[in-house]
């Protein structure tokens, strides 16, 4: 049986319909929780290797701000593939090997690139260095 107080149609609700707010609030942790699953960076797996990497002369580093230092040499990316031909021609050709030693920041276009510029002039076997050990003097890593 219902209560009614005789004021008719002029009645205030009293109670808060919270239903729209609850649906707004939801939609927006959605939107958020998919916008934090693409904007984080995956994190690079740490790669061992059971084969053992052969001497070469010819290292390039990449920094985090994408410049790129080609043997002793900073380079822009235009005169990789001449300073890639300076080296061969300094060791006759001798190595087909090049180790880059690129930091994690760095673009991955950009290591590309470099891999690309070395390829043309005939250096084919690439090793990827993501972390450099220093051995004191008694032969222990720190």
């Amino acid at each position: 049986m219902a209560v009614s107080t005789g004021q008719g149609e002029d009645e205030v609700m009293s109670t808060i319909n919270i239903t729209p707010f609850t649906d707004v609030l939801l939609v927006l942790l959605i939107i958020f929780i998919i916008l934090a699953s693409v904007t984080k960076e995956p994190k690079l797996p740490d790669a061992y290797n059971k084969d053992k990497v052969q001497p070469s002369q010819i290292v390039v580093i990449i920094d985090e701000h994408d410049h790129i230092q080609v043997g002793s040499n900073t380079v822009t990316m235009a005169d990789a593939k001449a300073a890639f031909a300076e080296l061969q021609d300094a060791t006759d050709h001798r190595f087909k090997s090049v180790i880059i030693k690129a930091d994690p920041r760095a673009t991955y276009g950009t290591i590309l690139q470099v891999m690309d510029a070395a390829k043309q002039v005939d250096l084919t076997d690439f090793g990827l260095a993501n972390k450099v050990q220093l051995s004191s003097a008694n032969g222990a890593t720190p």
